[in-house]
């Protein structure tokens, strides 16, 4: 961490995660929720003059909607393979679009369709029956039906001979516990690894990652690091609370997370980022 003072008056931004950290739990992954608390406090927040930022793991189709909510200044999408520098004056069909806007305020860290396909491919031919696909431009294109984990995006069926041209944002795979053991080791080194809820693994660009997102958003918000808050839950969510200011675990978080963060809040589903939030900025 870049600070561990007890103050927060110098506090200028602040980040949150989504799943397990700023969302309620729900049965399903469809029925996570945002609390109206939650959307208050974040108002008076930001109201008051600090920033506020979303950076999840989720694609533009299930995190949009809460973007739309909060008085977001900067989101990162897909871990950060997906800058919003400007959610104003992003619609949905923009985020999703191949081209991006002429102006620059969306950005792409991602890895050409071609060498997402070459990937996919060869872990097949090591590990035949296991859950591969590609994220593109917000269609998922895998080798499995997709509804078994998510009901609402939009996927289709390939055999990787198919998919168009294009940045791809990333590669899912679902090991089962047998392939577990085995995958880790067959990944190229081109590649990234990120573990989401201890069972979807995420290949990304090296640079698509919250905590290269956390800087580089910072950067463009004249915000220096030493003057954020971040919260978070899972393992991928590590590194940009050890980059911020301040890093705050939700009290549901990962072992690992708690380990090393600096403060424990209460959990997603006590709304313990707007509690934090109440006590310490408002």
């Amino acid at each position: 961490m870049t600070s561990t003072n007890n103050t927060y008056d110098d506090v200028t931004m602040v980040v949150a995660d989504l799943d397990g950290t700023l969302l309620h739990d729900g049965e399903t992954f469809e029925d996570r929720f945002l609390t109206q608390r939650s959307i208050d406090s974040i108002n008076r927040m930001h109201d008051a003059g600090i920033k506020f930022v979303v950076e999840t793991a989720r694609p533009v189709s299930t995190g949009y909607s809460f973007v739309q909510k909060l008085p977001v200044d900067a989101v990162a999408y897909l871990n950060g393979a997906l800058l919003d520098f400007n959610p104003v004056s992003s619609d949905y069909d923009m985020l999703t679009s191949p081209t991006l806007p002429k102006d620059g305020h969306l950005q792409k860290i991602g890895f050409s369709s071609k060498r997402a396909c070459e990937v996919c491919k060869y872990l097949l031919e090591e590990l035949p029956d296991m859950e591969v696909g590609i994220v593109m431009d917000d269609v998922r294109y895998t080798n499995f039906d997709v509804t078994k984990y998510w009901k609402t995006q939009t996927w289709r069926y390939t055999d990787f001979d198919d998919v168009p041209d294009g940045t791809a944002d990333k590669l899912i795979l679902f090991p089962n516990e047998e392939q577990w053991k085995r995958v880790g080791r067959l990944i190229p080194d081109d590649f990234d690894v990120h573990i989401s809820e201890g069972s979807l693994w995420m290949l990304m660009n090296p640079q698509a990652n919250k905590e290269h997102a956390l800087s580089i958003l910072a950067d463009r918000m004249s915000t220096p690091l030493s003057r954020t808050v971040s919260f978070g839950d899972d393992l991928v969510d590590i590194a940009m609370l050890r980059e911020s200011g301040r890093g705050v675990a939700v009290a549901n978080a990962n072992p690992d997370v708690l380990k090393i963060a600096d403060e424990i809040c209460p959990s997603n589903n006590d709304d313990g980022v707007a509690q934090w939030v109440e006590n310490n900025l408002l």
